[in-house]
């Protein structure tokens, strides 16, 4: 009867808890969205003042960060989970990689600044900003994918082993398909992270736009939606709503994270069972 009691109070308990994080995250967004949605006009985007050029900076970007750290943090996942000796090297290059994933931004911001602008001579462009942005994502690529490829059960590698695969044909064919999901969470949340990035940008990428409609130039400066929105609100230009470009900022910003997350995670179901229908060893 305890037991019992005390398994219907928990799982109160824990409803109670899904409902107040579920509830402030649309108290949120209705805050967000409806003060910032009304400003969302054509003006907004392709005015002498819009925003369209920090929308396509953001992307590509984002884009081109990918790029840099996912087949580094991908492949150095899958060594460290499938190849890689338990030795105390590999304890240390875990700690390392946990280390590097808690420090702070604005960090990676400085490194960046020093090396990519001034060491490098890049000065404030796409490409420096891209190239920190990368080094932000890389430990989180690694541990997400680490812990992933190792949360698929042992005896789907010994079956696919048993049944003559190589290990790359089994970690290609078997442990990837599984582990998916979870490799697109860890993207998604990685993605999430670098659209809304804005310490590191401001020291790599500057605060400037090219009016070229989407100027590819990775040599270019690249404020993005991000630091448009800190611009606005910490120093607004005189002559300039600066509270309505703010709010309107902000609203694009949860649009496209939103859009962005359902971009990555309804294909990714598809393409699971599609790969773990026809891959088989």
């Amino acid at each position: 009867m305890k037991a019992r009691q005390a398994d219907r109070f928990a799982t109160m308990m824990l409803w109670g808890v899904a409902v107040l994080i579920l509830s402030l995250l649309v108290a949120f967004l209705i805050q967000i969205l409806g003060r910032g949605l009304p400003f969302l006009t054509s003006d907004f985007f392709n005015g002498p003042d819009g925003v369209r050029g920090q929308l396509f900076n953001s992307f590509y970007i984002l884009f081109l960060s990918l790029v840099f750290s996912m087949p580094v943090g991908l492949g150095a996942g899958i060594y460290m989970s499938e190849y890689a000796p338990k030795t105390k090297l590999t304890d240390i290059i875990r700690l390392s990689t946990e280390s590097l994933a808690t420090v702070p931004s604005i960090v990676f911001g400085l490194f960046g600044m020093i090396v990519f602008v001034n060491m490098l001579g890049l000065g404030f462009t796409i490409l420096g900003g891209a190239a920190t942005l990368a080094l932000l994502n890389l430990p989180i690529l690694v541990r997400v994918t680490e812990e992933s490829l190792q949360a698929v059960p042992r005896s789907y590698r010994e079956a696919s082993l048993a049944l003559g695969a190589t290990m790359w044909q089994t970690i290609r064919k078997v442990i990837l398909p599984t582990a998916l999901p979870g490799l697109i969470t860890g993207i998604t949340l990685v993605a999430g992270r670098a659209l809304g990035e804005t310490a590191i940008l401001i020291f790599t990428a500057g605060m400037n736009v090219s009016r070229k409609l989407f100027d590819i130039n990775p040599f270019a400066a690249g404020e993005t939606l991000a630091v448009h929105l800190f611009a606005a609100k910490s120093n607004p230009l005189p002559g300039t709503n600066a509270d309505q470009i703010a709010d309107g900022t902000a609203a694009l910003l949860i649009i496209m994270v939103i859009v962005f997350n359902l971009f990555l995670t309804i294909p990714s179901r598809w393409l699971q069972k599609r790969l773990l229908g026809k891959n088989k060893v």
